[in-house]
């Protein structure tokens, strides 16, 4: 073509004003998806109070800013193929992800009660809209059984990770009623999907010539994705089990390692497609019948959600805009509504319907079960991009397609509203959350979070461990947990990993004292086997202003009822104990005040229970009990080392004497006598109960000090006796007669009056000294309180 000159002799080419044009046509696709990135962010920002997923605003945004002329006219054919391919590759990564996080072994079990809940919902949700979808004339080129499977099996769905993501944000995932949403919306989930994904190799997309073709290309695909099951059921366990063994945890993952598990994952993935099969349910598949556990595959899932969640999904969205032309939307059209509202009639009656009747039967209480089918109503990214792929190959027409898009969009905005509700119930029927000894159900297993300062603390934190095992059946959950101080020279050997905040240690001090310490752990549990003992390794790396509450955070997610922490000051050669870390002090005495449970601090001074178990000599532990809610719990927990045969457990009463002259007339200023009387009124109930249960018997012995004040006190404790451990509470007393004092002059407050004495120089040596206090419960639960049971 020849250039083209103007009345001011300027020459242009056609080539430069191509170009020209599609630089335009570029930078207005670029703000477009920038815009779409921002402002579903400030969206979410602003819908924060309302607790709205990301999915809220993501889905918003995306439909908004593709319907504007500009933003559609400046994505030409060509860049929409790129758009989609990119979409396409962004839900298969979603599917895979979908599928690694279930368990698919769980339908060939015994069904539970969360599995049954979500049978019941869903199988009740299908009939339903198969019954009731044909009438509504949504066909456009599809048959009546393919649409009418597609579409019910959409509306019995749920979105699992929605609901999961949900729950754990509003603190309310590990109640009850939170895992039995979580539980019964994975179930639902993966009964849809999997049934979603046998229905597309009888029923494809792409339609078939004939019968006789239609029956060749699913015998294909079917033998294809059989195979491709078994390879990765039977094949990759053992691949990921050699990759997971050669990189252990808190060692960096090395790279021809990581490669080669990314290249068998997709290898794995991309078997059934090559045979014609859809590459997304390929993919879920795949993920499906690969093994969860393991370090790569939680490095993959962590990834690829952050991924996800980061840049897929806004963009996800403003495809789906593009696709769904919004003016194409029939508004006018009473019918599109009446339709639109008998979908929602279907997917909210059937999920509670059948979620009520088979809920029911098992013994939950009816408002929380008709909470749990609202829930399980909410639909997926999974979802949306299922009704769009219908329009994509003409089986739906626009409106059709933009109605299901409404329908999960109101399946999502008020699952936090019904939280909120179940919140709120939870707080009416459960004002405090008490996690402690005292209050901790008979049949559940003690959680118990051990925290080490270093290899130092090994030997009495084994010790601590056995002593604390109580019954084996339902037995102890340790979680053990190094403090690690956030120094300048840890920060610099911080790699991207999947640790603690996605990042791993790579410093080799730290890691070689984290492997000591889990080989010392490991060793001494399967030398037990019989003890009951769980054990797992946790890390607390930060800076000692923000530790306490880092700690806190892992001891509430993990719902542990005791902390026990080793004493800042560790022992010396002569048997004395140092100055201590005033770092590691600061921790303890914020922990005291703002703990989520009880708290038990561990002074050591020699306290090798293991080693008297290896000789098979008796360890002699006492327990002392003067009065209050710390001594309450410290005798809830001598309960539990009661039972253990290598403890010969005393329990030391100290009680007033009130015949003595000495006996002080009034015993606290602060306390009225009405205050006094119902303290010892619980003492007493709590002794009665500890002595019914394990003095009586003759498995404790029991002594009883009779003194007039806290002189006698003193006197008393630093005569008290040889023993391996003594357990004392450390403060929470209103009757103080037999304390009062006792503080003038501590050393460490922290460790309470009585607990201060028995731990200072003048104590008896080669004692060590567990200081215990009761969880200081503190105004309302911020989420749901697992005490609020839903049976």
């Amino acid at each position: 073509m020849p250039p083209v000159t103007t009345s001011a002799n300027v020459t242009f080419h056609p080539c430069f004003l191509r170009f020209d044009a599609a630089s335009v046509s570029f930078s207005g696709k670029m703000v477009a998806l920038i815009a779409t990135y921002v402002l579903s962010r400030v969206v979410h920002h602003l819908l924060k109070p309302f607790s709205q997923p990301y999915m809220t605003s993501d889905l918003v945004i995306g439909l908004i800013l593709a319907s504007l002329p500009h933003a559609r006219d400046s994505f030409t054919s060509l860049f929409s193929i790129t758009l989609e391919n990119i979409v396409d590759f962004g839900m298969i990564s979603y599917a895979f992800v979908l599928g690694l996080e279930m368990d698919p072994y769980v339908i060939f079990k015994s069904p539970t009660r969360h599995a049954m809940v979500a049978y019941a919902g869903t199988v009740s949700t299908f009939v339903a809209a198969c019954a009731i979808t044909p009438w509504l004339h949504y066909l456009r080129n599809s048959s009546v059984i393919t649409f009418t499977l597609s579409l019910s099996i959409s509306l019995s769905g749920s979105g699992s990770h929605i609901l999961t993501r949900l729950m754990t944000y509003l603190k309310v995932g590990k109640s009850d009623i939170g895992k039995l949403s979580i539980g019964a919306g994975v179930h639902s989930d993966m009964i849809t999907m999997f049934s979603v994904v046998l229905s597309f190799v009888f029923f494809p997309l792409q339609e078939t010539a004939n019968f006789r073709e239609g029956i060749k290309t699913a015998v294909k695909t079917g033998a294809a994705l059989m195979l491709q099951t078994l390879l990765a059921a039977k094949i990759s366990p053992v691949f990921m089990n050699w990759i997971n063994q050669s990189n252990p945890e808190g060692k960096p993952l090395k790279g021809s390692h990581l490669v080669l598990s990314m290249a068998f994952m997709t290898v794995i993935c991309s078997l059934a497609p090559w045979m014609g099969y859809n590459s997304c349910l390929s993919a879920f598949m795949g993920g499906l019948f690969l093994p969860s556990e393991g370090r790569i595959s939680k490095w993959t899932i962590s990834r690829i959600n952050n991924l996800l969640s980061t840049l897929f999904y806004p963009l996800f969205f403003f495809w789906v805009g593009l696709r769904v032309d919004i003016s194409s939307f029939a508004v006018g059209n009473i019918g599109t509504w009446v339709r639109i509202f008998c979908l929602i009639l279907i997917a909210t009656i059937g999920k509670v319907g059948g979620t009520l009747i088979c809920g029911l039967t098992l013994g939950y209480h009816r408002p929380e079960l008709v909470a749990v089918g609202l829930l399980l109503t909410a639909k997926g990214h999974f979802h949306v991009y299922f009704a769009v792929d219908a329009l994509r190959v003409r089986k739906i027409d626009v409106t059709t397609c933009i109605s299901m898009v409404i329908l999960i969009f109101l399946s999502v905005i008020h699952t936090p509203f019904v939280v909120k509700h179940i919140i709120e119930r939870a707080r009416k029927r459960v004002p405090v959350q008490r996690m402690t000894l005292r209050w901790l159900d008979p049949s559940s297993e003690l959680r118990i979070l051990l925290c080490l300062h270093g290899t130092h603390n090994l030997e009495s934190g084994i010790s601590l461990m056995e002593i604390s095992r109580g019954k084996p059946a339902p037995g102890l959950f340790v979680h053990v947990t190094d403090m690690i101080e956030l120094t300048e020279k840890i920060a610099s050997t911080l790699v991207p990993g999947e640790g603690v905040d996605n990042m791993t240690i790579t410093d080799n001090s730290v890691t070689e004292m984290r492997d000591e310490i889990t080989r010392a752990f490991q060793t001494h549990i399967n030398e037990n086997v019989d003890g009951g003992i769980m054990l797992s390794r946790m890390l607390v790396l930060s800076t000692f202003n923000s530790m306490p509450q880092d700690i806190s955070v892992l001891a509430e997610d993990l719902m542990v009822s005791l902390i026990l922490l080793p004493f800042h000051k560790r022992l010396k050669a002569d048997g004395t104990l140092d100055e201590g870390h005033p770092g590691f002090r600061h921790v303890t005495r914020k922990l005291l005040r703002n703990a989520p449970c009880s708290i038990g601090i561990l002074v050591d001074r020699g306290f090798g229970f293991t080693e008297r178990l290896s000789t098979s000599s008796v360890s002699k532990v006492a327990v002392i009990f003067i009065g209050g809610k710390d001594d309450q719990e410290a005798l809830a927990y001598a309960g539990r080392v009661a039972w253990h045969p290598g403890v010969k457990l005393t329990v030391i009463r100290f009680l007033v004497d009130k015949n003595s002259e000495h006996e002080p007339r009034r015993v606290n200023n602060r306390a009225s006598v009405g205050e006094q009387e119902e303290e010892m009124k619980l003492d007493d109930e709590c002794f009665a109960e500890f002595y019914e249960k394990y003095v009586a018997g003759g498995n404790v012995a029991y002594m009883e000090k009779h003194l007039a004040n806290s002189s006698e006190t003193y006197t008393n404790l630093m005569s008290i006796g040889q023993y391996s451990l003594i357990i004392v509470g450390r403060a929470g007393r209103v009757n103080t007669v037999l304390t009062q004092g006792l503080n003038d002059w501590q050393q460490c407050p922290e460790l309470g009056p009585v607990g201060d004495v028995l731990s200072g120089s003048n104590s008896a040596s080669g004692t060590s000294i567990l200081i215990i206090q009761l969880h200081n419960i503190k105004g309302q639960l911020d989420g749901l309180s697992d005490e609020f049971s839903i049976m």
